[in-house]
């Protein structure tokens, strides 16, 4: 999942927060997997991840549109109240597919484009 996101930032360039219920982690689970476009979260004992959701959807909705992806319809209608958007985790999933999708027809019609151009030269 988180590369398939990865991919999709790569696609979007927009960063992605990624959060995780870390109290109910399983034992072994990586801690960070971030790196500067893609952050990868656990919640700590105690809180939930939607409560750090809500607290980005807080933080973050001066900078720029804030998007929650969840199936909880309580956590959506709350990000929504906070001025974000909200996703079920289906509908992202197929926005996430068609992106990528998109952007490997681009890269193999530009591939198709520079190898006519390069075998026109020769």
């Amino acid at each position: 999942m988180i590369q398939r996101l990865t991919l999709y930032q790569d696609a979007i360039g927009t960063p992605i927060t990624i959060f995780f219920d870390g109290g109910g982690a399983p034992a072994g689970t990586p801690g960070a997997l971030s790196t500067p476009d893609v952050e990868v979260l656990y919640s700590r004992n105690g809180q939930t991840a939607d409560d750090m959701i809500e607290r980005a959807a807080h933080r973050f909705g001066p900078y720029g549109e804030v998007l929650a992806v969840t199936n909880d319809h309580a956590e959506r209608d709350t990000v929504i109240s906070m001025g974000g958007m909200a996703s079920s985790c289906r509908n992202f999933i197929q926005t996430v597919e068609n992106t990528l999708a998109e952007m490997a027809d681009d890269i193999k019609h530009h591939n198709r484009q520079e190898r006519h151009r390069f075998q026109r030269r020769n």
